[in-house]
């Protein structure tokens, strides 16, 4: 399966001027972990939940004279939108996070694919493959009596 079979299509994005109080308030509003920091539809970088929280509450910054842009995870690994999910997956791991912005052709946002959605796809994935082998047993029953 594609990346942008899975990925979700409506990112959630700031300006890397904006304020961390905006981030936060913009996660809130989108029930959303994450926001993509893009530039002309780029990608440049990524502002987690708990990049808020550990490298700015946590040492105790005011997020109201921070920006997306001094805390944000700069140059964010990408994955294109005809890239297996293994690949995604595997790019996460490699790079230590659990959320990659899908870029088109042009490098501008597609989508972004998270962690969480990847388990949910494997997770149906490994149902289907224990309902085969119920189905088989139940037609494999019906034909021998």
């Amino acid at each position: 399966m594609r990346t942008g079979e899975v990925c979700r299509k409506d990112v959630v994005t700031v300006a890397p001027s904006a304020t961390l109080t905006d981030v936060s308030k913009r996660m809130r509003e989108k029930h959303v972990g994450s926001v993509v920091v893009a530039t002309d539809r780029k990608p440049v970088g990524i502002v987690t939940d708990r990049d808020i929280v550990v490298e700015v509450l946590a040492k105790g910054l005011d997020p109201a004279k921070l920006t997306a842009g001094d805390v944000m995870s700069r140059t964010p690994a990408i994955v294109g939108p005809d890239d297996d999910i293994l690949w995604a997956l595997k790019t996460m791991r490699d790079r230590g996070v659990r959320r990659l912005p899908v870029v088109d052709e042009r490098g501008e946002l597609a989508g972004i694919i998270a962690f969480d959605d990847l388990m949910q796809h494997v997770g149906t994935a490994l149902a289907d493959i224990a309902h085969v082998i119920g189905t088989e047993r139940l037609v494999e029953s019906l034909h021998r009596t």
